[in-house]
């Protein structure tokens, strides 16, 4: 086993998740209520980048309050699939496979 070879691969994909960490924080993600009276964008870093409201929901406190937790948590599950999906590309792509490693990434 090569253990200076695996330890340069191993930083080399730390190196790797970092880039795709940062770049992840350009990626936005788009979401609005069914009827588009509500609309956020996010990073897939789950950042929160804007928030639009229509002056409609402004009447309604409880009504607001549930489309935001609905279209917030709905934005966040696409960011967070993204940002896994994204991110076990690079450690799959690039670590040689040693038992119990795969727990550093988490």
């Amino acid at each position: 086993m090569d253990l200076m070879g695996m330890m340069g691969k191993l930083k080399e994909t730390q190196q790797k998740i970092e880039d795709t960490k940062k770049r992840l924080d350009t990626v936005l993600i788009n979401e609005q209520s069914n009827d588009a009276l509500l609309k956020v964008t996010l990073t897939a870093n789950t950042a929160i980048k804007s928030i639009a409201i229509d002056d409609s929901l402004l009447q309604d406190k409880e009504q607001l309050e549930d489309y935001l937790i609905l279209v917030l948590n709905k934005a966040i599950e696409k960011a967070t699939k993204l940002n896994q999906s994204e991110l076990d590309a690079v450690t799959k792509m690039d670590m040689p496979m040693i038992p119990g490693m795969e727990d550093l990434f988490k």
